[in-house]
C-alpha cells in the first residue's frame, strides 16, 4: 500500500493506493488508514487522482476516470455503488438510497440510519460523492470531516 498527500483549498487530502487503483481519499479530519503504508508521490494513480482533484477544485466536473477499489461489506459496497451514480451538482437523500436498497433486496424497507452508517464509512471521499447525500428535509447531515466540508464541496459543484 502507498500513500501521498494533495494540498486542496479545503486542506490537506490523503490518498492511498494499492499501486494500481485508488483505495482511499480523505480530507484532513476524516478517518485515514492506520496501517503501515509507504509514502510514494510517484505513482501514476496518484498523478491521475491529483489531475481529477485539480479539475474538481477548479469548479469543473472532472472528465478523468480514476480507477478505484472499494473495500467493505457487501452492504456498504451496494450503498457506495449508488453514491457513484449521483450526478455532479445534484443531491439525494438517505431515504432515497434506503428505498433503492430495499427494492434491490426485495424487502419492505431499509433503515436510513443503516444507510448513513454505510455512507459514513466511504473510504474514497469526493470521488465517491458521499457529500451529495442529504437529510429528507434537505438538511446537511452527517459528514465524516464535518458539515463545513460538506457545504464547501456542494458549493464547489454549484458554480
Amino acid at each position: 500500500m502507498y500513500k501521498c498527500t494533495y494540498n486542496s483549498p479545503l486542506g490537506e487530502i490523503y490518498l492511498t493506493s494499492n499501486g494500481r487503483e485508488l483505495t482511499g481519499l480523505a480530507i484532513k479530519g476524516q478517518p485515514i488508514p492506520k496501517a503501515e503504508i509507504e509514502y510514494n508521490e510517484n505513482l501514476e494513480i496518484f498523478d491521475l487522482t491529483k489531475k481529477w482533484l485539480d479539475e474538481y477544485f477548479s469548479g469543473k466536473k472532472p472528465k478523468i476516470k480514476v480507477p478505484i477499489k472499494l473495500e467493505g461489506t457487501e452492504f456498504r459496497k451496494q450503498v457506495w455503488k449508488i453514491l457513484l451514480k449521483i450526478p455532479y451538482g445534484e443531491t439525494i437523500t438517505y431515504g432515497d438510497i434506503a428505498k433503492e436498497i430495499a427494492n434491490k433486496r426485495h424487502i419492505k424497507r431499509m433503515s436510513a440510519q443503516a444507510i448513513g452508517g454505510a455512507v459514513g464509512h466511504n473510504p474514497i471521499s469526493i470521488i465517491v460523492p458521499c457529500h451529495r447525500v442529504i437529510g429528507s428535509d434537505g438538511s446537511l447531515t452527517g459528514y465524516a470531516g464535518g458539515i463545513h466540508l460538506k457545504k464547501e464541496l456542494l458549493k464547489i459543484e454549484k458554480n
